[in-house]
């Protein structure tokens, strides 16, 4: 153990408090640790991966469909009036607080999932009514920026395709949304970094304590519930289960800064100029 440690863990220890030393973790124990028991020296941050992405792509497979199809109809088939009427409605669903968001998924989509699909085998608590609230929730984050990259194809090609027979159909599909792709695939993992780093859902519907399953039935704790739970509880400040959230926030942070630079990335390495 070295002098700097101990020295650092006397400043975050209260005085007289018989706390015992707990030993260096390594990078690839806190990446695949399946415990998360800070009391115990055990800082395995798998669980909370596990269940942010597993919450995320349930989102994802909610939101993508959803998002994309407003966006396509809004852009290419929805009249102008029509078009007045839902882009407003998408908006407003994006500024409702997602403290509401929570109680929907607590009070009307899980028990939907239970009387209709899965009975008592689902968990009050549950990461499959999270995911798909939260795949809600980006749905307007996903429609806007689909809808502003296919606006941003040009008349002429759409044109040029109606002009060699093909049907409206066959011009969404095989020009617009090709000539879009980059702006397509920018905003989904745009909305991918926002539903990992969503926090009030997944407190009230996912569940609280880790928990390393893939049993979307069952309950468990994302990065992002984890750090709200443990900041707002009744855990000492300094302690170790307090401090130990700074390293799942650099943990979410960096990725969902690498989500963003991936964004980036794809949507420079795939735009076209028109």
């Amino acid at each position: 153990m070295s002098a700097a440690f101990k020295a650092r863990w006397s400043t975050i220890t209260p005085p007289g408090a018989n706390i015992a030393i707990p030993d260096p973790v390594t990078f690839g124990e806190f990446i695949s640790n399946t415990l998360w028991q800070p009391q115990s020296g055990e800082f395995g941050i798998l669980p909370l991966i596990t269940a942010t992405l597993l919450i995320s792509g349930v989102a994802l497979a909610v939101a993508i469909p959803l998002g994309l199809g407003a966006a396509v109809y809004l852009s290419e088939y929805a009249r102008p009036g029509v078009r007045n009427a839902l882009k407003p409605t998408l908006e407003v669903l994006a500024g409702i607080p997602t403290v509401v968001y929570g109680f929907f998924a607590l009070t009307f989509v899980t028990p939907t999932l239970r009387n209709l699909l899965f009975g008592a085998s689902l968990n009050s608590l549950n990461m499959l009514a999270a995911g798909i609230t939260v795949g809600v929730l980006i749905t307007p984050l996903i429609s806007s920026m689909c809808e502003d990259a296919i606006s941003a194809v040009p008349r002429s090609l759409r044109e040029a395709s109606y002009a060699v027979g093909a049907t409206r159909l066959e011009t969404t599909v095989k020009v617009v949304l090709p000539a879009a792709v980059s702006g397509i695939s920018a905003g989904i993992i745009l909305a991918m970094s926002r539903a990992v780093g969503e926090t009030m859902v997944v407190l009230l519907a996912a569940g609280a304590g880790p928990n390393f399953t893939f049993d979307l039935r069952q309950s468990a704790e994302t990065m992002a519930g984890h750090i709200a739970r443990i900041s707002t509880g009744d855990i000492s400040y300094g302690s170790l289960d307090y401090t130990s959230i700074f390293a799942v926030g650099m943990t979410l942070f960096v990725s969902t800064l690498a989500l963003n630079i991936v964004s980036d990335l794809i949507s420079r390495r795939l735009r076209e100029r028109y």
